[in-house]
């Protein structure tokens, strides 16, 4: 797998793409370092990452369990530490479910999508970032 970085301006905006598509997805820095608020900062990405890693997983093994979904939506939330670099301490992913899904096979189906499908759990957890998820079905 390959992505390349495209620099937009004369300061911190760039235009990510990658071999194996054509979306372009804008990344820009914080103002201290002359962002303009053109794009996602990269901290911002490392959680898209992992809310769409877990939440396609969730998907997929909740359709193969024959579960009615009608939305599925997710809330990434990472804590920093002050000190430089300002790693991830501590992330909480929290699923939304709504439609005619059994309580017990989705709670089955997030812990196997986070804690054994997910890749980008598995990077973020041996780097010893304390992940933990919750599901909320309505």
């Amino acid at each position: 797998m390959k992505v390349k970085l495209n620099r937009v301006n004369q300061a911190v905006h760039f235009e990510a793409s990658s071999e194996l598509s054509t979306v372009k997805v804008n990344i820009d820095g914080s103002e201290a370092i002359g962002g303009e608020g053109k794009g996602v900062r990269p901290m911002e990405l490392v959680l898209m990452a992992l809310g769409s890693c877990s939440v396609f997983d969730l998907h997929s093994i909740l359709v193969k369990q024959r579960q009615q979904i009608d939305d599925i939506q997710v809330e990434v939330e990472g804590k920093r530490r002050e000190e430089i670099p300002q790693i991830f301490t501590a992330i909480h992913i929290n699923f939304f479910l709504k439609g005619d899904i059994d309580e017990v096979k989705a709670a089955k189906a997030a812990e196997l999508a986070v804690k054994k499908y997910c890749s980008v759990h598995d990077m973020l957890a041996a780097g010893g970032i304390n992940i933990t998820y919750s599901l909320k079905i309505n």
